[in-house]
């Protein structure tokens, strides 16, 4: 039997949807004063307290004492509604509190039930409170009731069924009810005559509900219903309505471009290594697109030979860094055979229980223990059926495919310096690694445009040479956007350039604007910048809490003065559109607050920065959205410093 509470929040539900398909009408009439009508309803009633002398003729051998059962309730009903949130209604009903109680065992081992049918007629007066410019209303008062049936039957094993009126019984009864309602109109707005259906949900406590002058029975109802309700209304004059033109909105619309527009730009990259192994949905063995070695190519492997450059990247991160990434069980390996003093806990994750999480972590085990030679004393396991920190949420209904991949997984962690970083203190050290970004970030021209989100439907940019070429971009639909300059800039070493902004607002209307652009195509690979990530886990835009001391001690301290930052927020493609945006431009702001307060510490003022969220954009994610670990990485704000030139 569910409990009283359960069953009370679950009418409240059901009577809420029913309100939720209300509509409201403009009213062109007057509200009526007087209602009339009748209602209808299920009382669930809850038996408690003792019984056991059924009547003068029959004491049943063992006591009955909870119950439970759905009884009919019907109503005519009156309603008072004066201008104003006070009213005053009137119900007389028919009012059926029986029930079944639970069954018991006589002594001799023979089960006994026992259901009641008594009911009532009952009178109801309550004081009733409108919630203003809403149907809602709230309602409490007595109830006085007066017994018309008290029947019961009763059956037990090995006895003939008896059938009769229960003895004691009060005539009245007093007690009370508070409830809620919702008037929903379904009468047009000219009509008046006024036609309202009301779902209401009301209850009763036990409070003067013992129906018997004997023994402890009391009964506490849960009432749900709805009532058909009439009024007699007036006609509204209509009202001469002056209304006064809104202006429209005096959209800013601005250009940021670089001073020079780099082709490439040497990068020394701090990549954060996530310290997890995904494993395939049904497979304990590492999967193939991690990197892993022989015990003779492992007795070579050294960390540092992943910062070495290699090809160039483009404006994200390339798949050589998802490579650094794949070795993460030989840079795993290589530090524990560099630290032989550091230990670690392999944790496991997976759906089906901790024994195959435990397998999972084994799996990493012994491929460190057999390919690098760590002592199998210093790596314990562990399993879990969901990770500490899992993907998929309680009570989420979509994509769970993809994030249940991205818990099925085994988590590093180690108490050891020499393994994990300050971040969090759960992130493995990162891997410094040497790039060359082709058409970087801070080559890009920024286009702002406000409150294009909320009060544009799109808008496009037009741009034009000296010679009179031109190039669209666009459709847009957020604040902000970036062009690559040598997008722009083409075959042309510089120039001047003429900006048009065109859209459309949601009502219809057009705008445009105008700006200018000036830029110088920058042939030579410039001076090296830095780049540092942060990673995220799925759908968190506060986890910049764990970081503050990283982005404090380490990144800001390589910020110089008149240096440019560059930081840009990214999701995975994972869940809305438009709430990744939104997500990803708040881990890029909380990611430029930090930075600013620790630099205004140190006394650095002279420090630019460009901050932008893309989202899900996947035209610029630093990757694909392929592999659970893409994903993962893709959760990231990206910081780039680019000295003053």
């Amino acid at each position: 039997m569910l409990p009283i509470n359960k069953i009370f929040q679950k009418v409240i539900i059901c009577c809420l949807m029913i309100i939720m398909a209300g509509t409201t009408v403009k009213a062109q009439t007057t509200i009526p004063t007087w209602w009339f009508g009748v209602s209808g309803a299920a009382n669930f009633n809850f038996n408690d307290g003792t019984t056991q002398r059924l009547n003068n003729s029959l004491i049943a051998p063992t006591a009955f004492h909870k119950g439970h059962d759905v009884r009919p309730y019907a109503s005519i009903l009156t309603e008072y509604r004066p201008a104003g949130i006070w009213g005053v209604s009137l119900n007389i009903a028919y009012d059926g509190r029986g029930g079944k109680f639970k069954e018991v065992e006589a002594p001799c081992n023979c089960p006994a039930t026992l259901e009641t049918n008594t009911s009532y007629i009952a009178i109801e007066p309550s004081l009733r409170l409108t919630v203003p410019s809403t149907g809602l209303y709230f309602f409490a008062g007595p109830r006085v009731a007066f017994n018309i049936n008290k029947d019961f039957e009763y059956t037990q094993l090995k006895q003939p069924n008896t059938n009769g009126e229960l003895s004691a019984m009060r005539k009245t009864l007093v007690s009370g009810q508070v409830g809620a309602g919702y008037d929903i109109m379904v009468s047009s707005a000219n009509s008046t005559t006024k036609v309202s259906i009301s779902p209401f949900v009301s209850f009763h406590p036990y409070f003067g509900q013992e129906p018997r002058s004997i023994e402890s029975w009391s009964v506490t109802t849960v009432r749900a219903g709805i009532a058909l309700k009439f009024g007699k209304a007036s006609k509204v004059a209509p009202k001469e309505v002056t209304t006064t033109p809104v202006p429209m909105h005096d959209f800013v619309f601005n250009v940021t471009a670089p001073k020079a527009v780099p082709a490439k730009r040497q990068v020394s990259e701090a990549l954060p290594l996530r310290n997890s192994v995904f494993f395939d949905e049904g497979s304990n063995q590492i999967p193939g697109r991690y990197i892993t070695l022989s015990k003779d190519a492992s007795a070579t492997f050294r960390e540092d030979q992943l910062q070495n450059e290699q090809s160039d990247n483009m404006t994200g991160r390339s798949a050589r860094q998802l490579s650094v990434y794949h070795n993460i069980l030989n840079i795993l390996g290589d530090r524990l055979r560099s630290n032989p003093g550091a230990t670690i806990l392999l944790t496991g994750a997976a759906a089906k229980g901790p024994g195959e999480g435990k397998a999972l972590a084994e799996a990493v085990k012994q491929y460190l223990v057999t390919e690098f030679a760590i002592d199998a004393s210093r790596i314990a396991i562990a399993g879990r059926t969901r990770p500490l920190i899992p993907s998929e949420q309680p009570g989420g209904t979509k994509e769970l495919v993809l994030l249940r991949a991205g818990d099925r997984r085994v988590d590093i962690s180690s108490s050891s310096p020499e393994l994990l970083t300050e971040v969090g203190g759960d992130m493995m050290k990162p891997v410094q690694i040497n790039a060359t970004q082709a058409d970087p970030l801070d080559s890009h021209v920024i286009f702002n445009i406000d409150s294009a989100k909320q009060l544009l439907k799109s808008w496009s940019v037009d741009i034009t040479d000296e010679k009179g070429t031109a190039q669209h971009f666009g459709p847009f639909i957020n604040d902000q956007e970036s062009i690559s300059g040598a997008t722009i800039l083409g075959n042309n070493p510089g120039g001047d350039y003429k900006v048009v902004m065109t859209g459309e607002t949601r009502k219809g209307l057009p705008i445009r604007k105008e700006s200018t652009v000036h830029l110088i195509r920058q042939d030579e690979t410039v001076s090296k910048g830095l780049r540092y990530s942060i990673l995220y886990d799925f759908d968190k835009s506060n986890s910049i809490a764990s970081y503050d001391k990283f982005l404090t001690d380490v990144v800001s301290a390589s910020i110089t003065d008149g240096s440019t930052v560059i930081i840009h927020g990214h999701t995975d493609n994972i869940g809305d559109e438009e709430h990744n945006m939104k997500l990803s431009t708040e881990r890029a702001h909380d990611v430029q607050h930090t930075l600013e307060l620790a630099l205004a510490k140190a006394g650095k003022t002279n420090v630019k920065f460009e901050t932008i969220g893309f989202g899900e954009d996947l035209s610029k994610a630093p990757f694909e959205n392929n592999f659970v670990e893409e994903r993962f990485y893709n959760r990231t704000v990206i910081i780039d410093i680019i000295p003053v030139k």
